[in-house]
């Protein structure tokens, strides 16, 4: 079956967003980063603030205090609230179009359609360090500190919401090294693992 949707997971730094935007440009399709959080706000009743800063990221504390934290009498928190309106926009956008989706639990959350090519870029520290240093004009210690945090965020997130372990290959169709291949060699992988019908 031809896939139609990617889904592209990353680490901070590795330039995983960036390869997703020239991947959605160059195959003219819908691309879906921090634009889905307005639709995600309307879905669940919570500020794009709060969305932008937990949607993705579980609070600053470990697994345990998450899976734990801020629930009510059902058992639900204000995250999982969160967690449900992000899937069901995902699935809706997924339904509507041919799009590259970054981050966001997408690869599982879209998991039972045979339509879905899901990436995982991934890269080295020191050019993880010196792109994050150029982004987000930090020290060297300030760029270890950001993807060090993000990274432990995003895997609690990840591995709190599926059953899956965030970063592990055999979760994705494709887990590329973009410090390794460079960020064009990516981008043409991805497309030539892509039949997109549109």
């Amino acid at each position: 079956m031809a896939k139609r949707i990617i889904t592209i997971s990353r680490e901070f730094g590795s330039g995983g967003r960036f390869i997703g935007e020239e991947v959605a440009k160059q195959f003219g399709i819908a691309y879906y980063s921090e634009n889905i959080i307005d639709q995600i706000a309307q879905q669940s009743g919570l500020s794009p603030e709060y969305i932008e800063e937990n949607a993705e990221l579980s609070p600053k504390r470990g697994f345990f205090a998450y899976a734990f934290s801020g629930r009510d009498i059902t058992g639900k928190s204000v995250d999982d609230m969160l967690y449900e309106a992000q899937r069901k926009v995902i699935l809706e956008i997924a339904e509507k179009e041919p799009c590259v989706l970054i981050g966001r639990n997408a690869d599982f959350i879209l998991k039972d359609r045979e339509d879905v090519l899901n990436v995982f870029i991934y890269g080295d520290m020191p050019e993880k360090i010196k792109r994050i240093c150029k982004l987000y004009d930090v020290t060297e210690d300030g760029a270890v500190k950001l993807i060090k945090d993000t990274d432990k965020r995003r895997r609690t997130n990840y591995n709190f919401y599926t059953e899956q372990k965030w970063g592990m290959a055999k979760n994705y169709t494709l887990s590329l090294n973009s410090s390794q291949l460079g960020y064009a060699r990516c981008k043409k992988m991805i497309m030539d693992c892509v039949d997109i019908c549109i």
